[in-house]
């Protein structure tokens, strides 16, 4: 091999360390760009955790506000009524408690279970985004709560809520309280009898004057198809004889 042949080698060598310098640089520098971007990451994930964390405890003092609020308004020596929300194996739980003079409790009457199950559907509805219709319809929602005192109560529990939250409500309730009570909770007041298998529907209240009946119907008839008069075919050539 002569001298030129080792400048040349000796060239290409050059240009292989060049290129490995190179490459040193650029991987370094992506690794940098790697540490800072995993940094940023870290950072990102503590803000998302303490947001969340933030988030979930506004939603619990919500829910919990208005349920204990309803409790409270209904009875004497009321329960206060909390939500947990944890993380778990399965995923993101919500525990639901009730806790009397500071001590947690699961006993509890029917009636009481009622009116905070009443409360938490306003406060689910509430916090929605975007919100539902803001109609709500029940059949019987205190239909085990006793006492016709915490029966009266409930009833401007409602109108509360509604008013505050410009809710409408549509309830079935039956008659433990007089009308004159439920007068003061409710905007319109409709009842409903059966008498001789018909369905009598008939607005009260003071605002209707008298009573007005709106409608009267014979459950056993609403399905039947109505009655049409069958009409005789009239022969042309006996009409032509006849005349």
């Amino acid at each position: 091999m002569n001298i030129q042949s080792y400048r040349n080698s000796l060239e290409q060598q050059k240009g292989q360390r060049n290129q490995v310098f190179q490459d040193v640089s650029a991987l370094k520098e992506e690794i940098q760009q790697l540490n800072r971007d995993y940094k940023n990451t870290e950072e990102a994930q503590v803000i998302i955790q303490t947001v969340a964390k933030k988030t979930q405890q506004q939603i619990e003092f919500r829910i919990s506000e208005i349920v204990t609020m309803a409790l409270e308004s209904v009875f004497d020596d009321p329960y206060k009524f909390h939500i947990e929300i944890n993380e778990r194996n399965s995923g993101t739980v919500a525990d639901l408690y009730f806790s009397r003079n500071g001590n947690r409790t699961d006993e509890t009457g029917v009636g009481v279970v009622d009116v905070a199950g009443f409360a938490l559907r306003i406060a689910l509805w509430n916090i929605k985004n975007p919100k539902s219709r803001n109609v709500l319809i029940l059949d019987e929602a205190f239909k085990h709560l006793k006492g016709r005192e915490e029966n009266e109560r409930v009833i401007q529990m409602i109108k509360l809520l509604s008013e505050k939250l410009k809710l409408q409500i549509i309830m079935i309730h039956d008659e433990r309280v007089p009308l004159e009570e439920i007068e003061k909770g409710a905007d319109k007041i409709f009842e409903v009898s059966i008498r001789k298998g018909k369905s009598h529907v008939i607005q009260q209240g003071k605002n209707t004057g008298k009573s007005n009946k709106l409608q009267e119907q014979s459950p056993q008839r609403l399905n039947e198809p109505k009655k049409t008069k069958k009409r005789k075919k009239v022969n042309p050539k006996q009409s032509k004889q006849k005349k």
